[in-house]
C-alpha cells in the first residue's frame, strides 16, 4: 500500500475515532441544537446595559468551545452521509443504504478521493459537473424531504459513523455504483462486485474516477 493511501486510511480511521470519542464526551452535555440544521446552537446572555451608550454596542457573540467546533464538524460528516444514503437508496432499507455508505467509505480509502465524508459525497457539487453523486446537482435537494426516511437515514449515518451498525463490505470494496436500468458507459471500464437492491456496484481496475 502507497504512502498517500495509507495516509488517507490513517485520517479516515481517526475520523471515525474522533467521532465516537465526541459522542460519547457530549453525551451529557445540555446542547441546544437548531432543529433544522442540526448544529448546535450558541445563545447570548441579555444584560441590562450599564448606561444608554453602552446598549449601542452589540454585544459580542460567544465563541464556540472546541468541543462545539468539533461536534458541529461530526454533524456536518453525519448529515453528508445521511442525505447520500437518503437520496440514493432510502426505499431500499438498511442494506441499501449500508451499501451507499461502503462505497462513500470505500472512496476515503483510495487514492485520488477526498479524505472525508462530505468530500466524496459533493466532489464535483461546487463546477456543476462530473457530479460523483447526481442528486447533489440535479435539483432533487430542492425537494422537501419526507420526514421518517430523513430522520431514519440520520439515525443510521450516526450509527454507521460511531461503529454500532459496522460495515461489512458487502459490495466487494466498491468505489462506484450505478441504478439498474441505466448502463453508463464507465461501467464497461471497472469490475462489477455486486448488486444490491436498484443497485451495481464496481470497483476500478483503472485510473477511471467517475460516478
Amino acid at each position: 500500500m502507497s504512502y498517500p493511501r495509507r495516509e488517507v486510511l490513517r485520517r479516515c480511521d481517526r475520523m471515525l475515532a474522533g467521532a465516537f470519542v465526541v459522542v460519547l464526551a457530549t453525551a451529557g452535555t445540555a446542547m441546544a441544537y437548531n432543529q433544522y440544521t442540526d448544529e448546535p446552537a450558541v445563545y447570548e446572555t441579555t444584560v441590562m446595559p450599564a448606561s444608554p451608550a453602552a446598549a449601542l454596542v452589540k454585544p459580542m457573540q460567544a465563541a464556540p468551545s472546541p468541543t462545539e467546533l468539533a461536534m458541529m464538524e461530526l454533524l456536518k460528516e453525519r448529515n453528508c452521509l445521511a442525505e447520500a444514503m437518503y437520496y440514493e437508496a432510502r426505499g431500499e432499507g438498511i442494506s441499501g443504504q449500508k451499501a451507499i455508505a461502503e462505497v462513500i467509505f470505500q472512496r476515503m480509502r483510495t487514492r485520488g478521493y477526498p479524505g472525508t465524508i462530505c468530500g466524496v459525497v459533493y466532489e464535483g457539487a461546487n463546477l456543476h459537473r462530473s457530479c460523483q453523486f447526481s442528486f447533489t446537482c440535479n435539483g432533487e435537494m430542492r425537494r422537501a424531504k419526507t420526514q421518517q426516511a430523513w430522520a431514519d437515514a440520520k439515525y443510521l449515518a450516526a450509527e454507521i459513523m460511531t461503529g454500532a451498525e459496522p460495515l461489512s463490505d458487502m459490495t466487494g470494496r466498491a468505489t462506484s455504483f450505478h441504478a439498474v436500468n441505466v448502463s453508463p458507459d464507465w461501467s464497461y471500464t471497472m469490475v462489477k462486485t455486486a448488486q444490491i437492491g436498484k443497485h451495481i456496484f464496481y470497483r476500478r481496475m483503472a485510473s477511471t474516477h467517475e460516478m
